[in-house]
């Protein structure tokens, strides 16, 4: 699968902003949910390794990840959770490890059945949509990293995978929060890196989203909010959507406010 490639590419390029760093630097503090960059990567390598156990079977998989589960189930944060199973993992033995289950990942992923389908902590799903998660959550946690750490990642068009992401999970931002399905989905006209275009859904003069692929992709995985983007957003259906928009599984979680998240100074 592509897909497989595009996640590897994506991990790629978080890898290499820290595979360099010093110790201290995976210590640092980001700006989401006051995660450190080695709770990121924890995270990242925990549901890697969920995404390559997944492909065995539903017992693979819920052998690894009930533990896990439990721990939430009885209040603990994700970051709390992870702990017992990192075991005193951090830094860049982390990193290293996290970087391997990354290239496990793609190997396995990029000769399985697209359609194969997969458990999940949520609704079982097929491989290709359990690859592009993993791209999309890569991509996504990378931004609290590249953001802690003063940088502005390079972008490809590989992101429209996750712009993909995110225009079909539309119906699921309202059904997550019991708001009232709209009749009609905005239409979504995006640039790509490349300055490439891609669209969805029926044009419409008062119902539309228009602009950055790259901005997009920041409302719908909740690392922007809306307001600091350069979006063109028209429309009850589509402000709303904006508004609340959360392309993951889970509660409904609230996107950053206003001003919060952005590439610090160093």
């Amino acid at each position: 699968m592509q897909q497989a490639k595009d996640f590897l590419k994506e991990s790629k390029l978080l890898y290499d902003l820290l595979k360099n760093r010093d110790e201290t630097d995976l210590e640092l503090i980001t700006q989401f949910k006051n995660w450190s960059i080695n709770d990121v990567i924890g995270h990242l390598y925990l549901f890697n390794v969920a995404a390559i156990k997944t492909v065995d079977g539903a017992k693979s998989f819920d052998d690894f990840f009930m533990p896990f589960l439990k721990l939430l189930q009885k209040g603990q944060s994700m970051v709390q959770a992870q702990v017992p199973w990192l075991n005193g993992l951090c830094g860049h033995l982390l990193l290293n490890n996290w970087w391997k289950s990354c290239l496990e990942l793609e190997n396995l992923y990029s000769i399985v059945d697209p359609k194969l389908r997969v458990k999940w902590a949520g609704p079982e799903m097929s491989a290709r949509s359990s690859i592009t998660a993993r791209q999309m959550e890569t991509w996504s946690h990378g931004h609290e990293v590249f953001d802690r750490l003063g940088q502005k990642r390079k972008e490809g068009d590989h992101i429209k995978n996750i712009v993909h992401l995110g225009v079909s999970t539309f119906e699921w931002t309202f059904v997550n929060r019991n708001i009232q399905l709209p009749e009609t989905k905005p239409y979504v006209l995006l640039n790509l890196p490349s300055d490439t275009t891609i669209s969805y859904n029926e044009q419409g003069v008062d119902n539309f989203i228009k602009g950055s692929a790259v901005e997009f992709c920041q409302v719908v995985t909740q690392v922007r909010n809306i307001d600091d983007t350069n979006l063109n957003v028209v429309g009850d259906v589509a402000t709303t959507w904006m508004q609340y928009a959360q392309c993951f599984a889970g509660q409904p979680e609230d996107p950053p406010q206003k001003g919060t998240r952005y590439i610090q100074k160093i």
